[in-house]
């Protein structure tokens, strides 16, 4: 997929960083958002496992995710005042993971984000312990999930999963979950693989 991406470097982030970064991507459909919710409705209450609330240029109520909206000149400001650890842009939007994970991370605690695959050089620059968890279905449940929300036509879907890919390109450490069978099972799987990552 093709995005207007534009990313900052890291900032602000302690070289001593102890714990382990887990960033969530996959491609729209994949019920990524989803199942980052049930993930963090498991892991309530533990002091070593820290979900990240992003900063995105969007209303408050919008979307799946739990964030803190701003104006594109707040964004801005705080990206220049090194409020953001990773920032970029991307389907108009700006997101950012707030610099403020460095001290999670320096605990030895487990942290989530909510990222994105273009993005993927960036976080693996700022946070040295990344493990990237890459959420995906089949193309068919993919389209049939995307025609569901009625934003698009079934052409420019079907056009859409034709240009993107399913899997991470890149030298990361991977752990591939398909969310095309039950959200049961999905999110059992991404509950072991936090849990395997927890304390590490």
């Amino acid at each position: 997929m093709t995005l207007d991406t534009k990313i900052e470097p890291a900032k602000n982030l302690a070289v001593d960083t102890v714990g382990t970064m887990a960033v969530v991507v996959g491609p729209s459909g994949a019920g990524k958002d989803t199942l980052m919710n049930l993930a963090a409705r498991h892991f309530a209450g533990r002091p070593d496992v820290h979900f990240v609330r992003r900063v995105i240029t969007r209303e408050g109520d919008a979307g799946n995710e739990d964030h803190k909206a701003v104006s594109d000149a707040d964004f801005d400001a705080m990206q220049h005042a090194g409020a953001f650890v990773v920032s970029w842009e991307a389907h108009g939007l700006k997101y950012g993971i707030p610099a403020d994970v460095a001290r999670e991370l320096a605990q030895g605690n487990l942290v989530i984000a909510n990222g994105s695959r273009s993005a993927l050089h960036h976080f693996q620059t700022a946070f040295p312990r990344l493990k990237v968890i890459n959420i995906t279905a089949r193309r068919e449940v993919l389209a049939e999930r995307l025609m569901a929300r009625g934003r698009e036509s079934r052409e420019d879907v079907l056009k859409r999963l034709e240009r993107s890919s399913l899997t991470v390109q890149g030298n990361y450490d991977v752990a591939d979950i398909d969310n095309s069978g039950t959200l049961e099972e999905a999110e059992r799987a991404i509950i072991s693989v936090l849990e395997k990552l927890i304390g590490k």
